[in-house]
C-alpha cells in the first residue's frame, strides 16, 4: 500500500464506484479502498450473515432461514426507470456485461382499499377501474399532450409556457378529477407528495414522457428493472470496470484517515499503520466528517 495514487477513493457507493471506474478507464492509478467487508456503502446489498451482523451484532442467523448466500437484501430498495439515466450510463459504459437484470412485472396502486395495477397499455387502460369512462377520454387528451410535447418544438406546447405554468394549471385545462391526478402524480411521475402541483409543469411532463419511455423500452408490464442479484451488483459492476483498467481495492481496512500538509491539501491516506500518497481523495460523507456542512435539505 505504501505507493503513490492519482486518486485514493474511500467507500464503495455507487456514486464513489462510478467515478473510480472512469477515473480508471481515463488512465489514472486509483486505489479504491473501504472500511466494510462489502461493495455498495449505505446502498449495498447483504447476505443473510452480513445482515445479522449488521444489526445484532455477533448472532447468528437461525438456520431454518437457509443458507446465507440465498439473500441480497438491499439495504436501500429502489427499482430502475428502464430509459433513466442510469440504464443510459450503464450502457455508455458498457458496464451491462457484468450485470443481469430483470423486468418488473407490474406496478399498483392503493385506491379507495384495493389494490390496481397501474395500466401498461390501452387495452388495460380501457379495462382498469381507476378512472370512470367520460375521465378516460379527458385523461387521454392530456397523456396524448404529453406524449406529443418536445421542449424544443414549440408546436407541441399549445401556447403553454411549462416553466411557468404550474402543474396544477396544466391538468386543470383537460378538467381531470382529483383521483386522476393523484394517479398522474403519484402513480406515473412517480412525486412523493403534492408540492408538485403548484410548481412548473414540466418537471412533471418529462417523468410521464420518461414512465412511458420505460414502459415502451422493453415491452413489459411496467416501466421498471431491477438487478438480479440486488442494487448491491450496480457498484460491484463499475468496480469491475475500475479493476479492469489497473484499478486496485482494498475492503475491510479500518480507520482510512484522510492526512493533509501543512497548507491543507490532500497528502494521502493512512490504514493500519500504512500511508498511501495521493494527489487527490474522492470520498463519501462518512470518511471526513469534520469537514461535512449538513444542509437540512
Amino acid at each position: 500500500m505504501d505507493e503513490e495514487y492519482d486518486v485514493i477513493v474511500l467507500g464503495t457507493g455507487l456514486k464513489e464506484c462510478i467515478l473510480s471506474g472512469l477515473l480508471s478507464v481515463d488512465g489514472l492509478k486509483v486505489l479504491h479502498m473501504d472500511r466494510n467487508d462489502y461493495y455498495g456503502g449505505e446502498s449495498t446489498s447483504l447476505n443473510l450473515i452480513q445482515l445479522w451482523k449488521r444489526f445484532r451484532g455477533d448472532d447468528k442467523p437461525p438456520p431454518h432461514l437457509g443458507a446465507s448466500r440465498d439473500y441480497n437484501i438491499d439495504m436501500n430498495p429502489k427499482f430502475i426507470m428502464a430509459n433513466g439515466n442510469l440504464v443510459r450510463v450503464l450502457i455508455h459504459t458498457d458496464v451491462t456485461k457484468y450485470l443481469s437484470f430483470k423486468a418488473v412485472d407490474g406496478s399498483f396502486v392503493f385506491n379507495k382499499g384495493k389494490v390496481h395495477k397501474v395500466p401498461a397499455n390501452d387495452m388495460e387502460a380501457l379495462k382498469s377501474p381507476l378512472m370512470g369512462l367520460f375521465e378516460k377520454r379527458r385523461a387521454r387528451k392530456f397523456f396524448i399532450y404529453v406524449q406529443n410535447y418536445n421542449e424544443s418544438d414549440p408546436k407541441t406546447h399549445e401556447g403553454m409556457d411549462l416553466t411557468r405554468v404550474t402543474t396544477k394549471e396544466l391538468i386543470a385545462k383537460y378538467g381531470l378529477d382529483d383521483n386522476t391526478i393523484d394517479f398522474i402524480g403519484h402513480a406515473l411521475a412517480l412525486h412523493s407528495d403534492d408540492r408538485y402541483l403548484a410548481e412548473p409543469a414540466l418537471d412533471t411532463v418529462k417523468r410521464m414522457k420518461l414512465y412511458a419511455e420505460s414502459l415502451a423500452r422493453f415491452q413489459g408490464g411496467s416501466p421498471y428493472i431491477y438487478p438480479l442479484y440486488g442494487l448491491g451488483e450496480l457498484p460491484q459492476a463499475f468496480a469491475r470496470l475500475s479493476a479492469v483498467y489497473g484499478g486496485t481495492y482494498m475492503l475491510n481496512k479500518p480507520e482510512c484517515k484522510v492526512e493533509f500538509d501543512e497548507e491543507g491539501k490532500v497528502v494521502g491516506v493512512t490504514s493500519e499503520g500504512e500511508t498511501a500518497k495521493c494527489k487527490k481523495v474522492v470520498c463519501d460523507p462518512s470518511y471526513l466528517p469534520g469537514k461535512v456542512l449538513e444542509t437540512n435539505l
